[in-house]
């Protein structure tokens, strides 16, 4: 069940940054950061009916149908999933300050870069209130005229999305969810992160000397031992992203055990 009462603010033109968490909260019923199953199923009912309410409606009545041509609109990466990213496709906003990031932090690169910045003790997490300056960063490098108000109000709206046990820290992975599905290469890590054990024994193959931290070329061997072994394919465009992403969080062409296993663990180093 989706709850007694209708979901909020779907009927509106336009939804706020604040307005759009509230359609996400109530439809991720159980908060693992999709819509899916019968959360989808109870979404997609609701915002048809609310389209109609509005005067939207389509000529094909079968839902079933209807439903397969959504996800196929808006499902970018075909997982039968609706995640946030995805999410902010579909919903009508004016001042949606998750296309923002999608359309002008288009790239991890830049994305990583950022999150350097403020993530100075390298431990995955940025405290809450570092948050309002990597956001006001990001928005300076996308050249996207803001205000305080509103920068607070981007603050305020991803502080509750992500600082779910109220620890006033947000992690990288969770952050990482502002960018674009295509352009999310933590995502990709999803279906094979590693356990402490299998880490420390994949960065020791790799850092043969010891030294505490590996190379670009050493990186990029890594990375395609661990998708032969997961048995995913990945192309050479793809890998050179992934590379370049992750060696932003490298300190000069160095990347440390702590930084990649912030990429590649089940959980940051604490």
């Amino acid at each position: 069940m989706a709850g007694p009462q209708q979901a909020p603010h779907l009927h509106l033109a336009e939804l706020t940054a604040s307005q759009f968490l509230d359609v996400w909260r109530h439809f991720d019923a159980d908060g693992n950061g999709y819509i899916e199953g019968k959360e989808l199923e109870n979404f997609f009912q609701e915002l048809e009916s609310a389209r109609k309410g509005a005067g939207v409606d389509s000529k094909n009545d079968n839902l079933g149908d209807k439903m397969k041509d959504f996800m196929h609109k808006y499902d970018k990466n075909a997982d039968g999933k609706i995640e946030m990213a995805e999410l902010a496709q579909i919903l009508p906003t004016e001042e949606n300050f998750l296309l923002c990031f999608r359309q002008h932090v288009g790239s991890s690169s830049e994305f990583m870069e950022a999150w350097r910045r403020y993530d100075t003790d390298r431990s995955g997490y940025i405290e809450a209130n570092e948050l309002k300056g990597f956001l006001s960063d990001l928005l300076k490098k996308a050249n996207r005229p803001y205000d305080e108000p509103k920068l607070q109000e981007y603050t305020q709206t991803i502080l509750r999305m992500f600082d779910m046990n109220g620890d006033g820290k947000l992690g990288l992975s969770e952050m990482s969810r502002l960018l674009p599905v295509q352009e999310n290469f933590l995502l990709k890590f999803q279906g094979m992160k590693l356990s402490s054990e299998e880490f420390n024994a994949i960065f020791a193959f790799y850092d043969k000397d010891g030294s505490g931290f590996i190379d670009e070329n050493e990186l990029d061997a890594l990375l395609k031992d661990l998708y032969e072994k997961n048995k995913k394919e990945m192309n050479i465009q793809q890998l050179t992203n992934y590379r370049k992403s992750i060696m932003n969080l490298s300190d000069g062409g160095k990347l440390y055990r702590k930084e990649l296993e912030i990429v590649l663990c089940n959980e940051p180093p604490m």
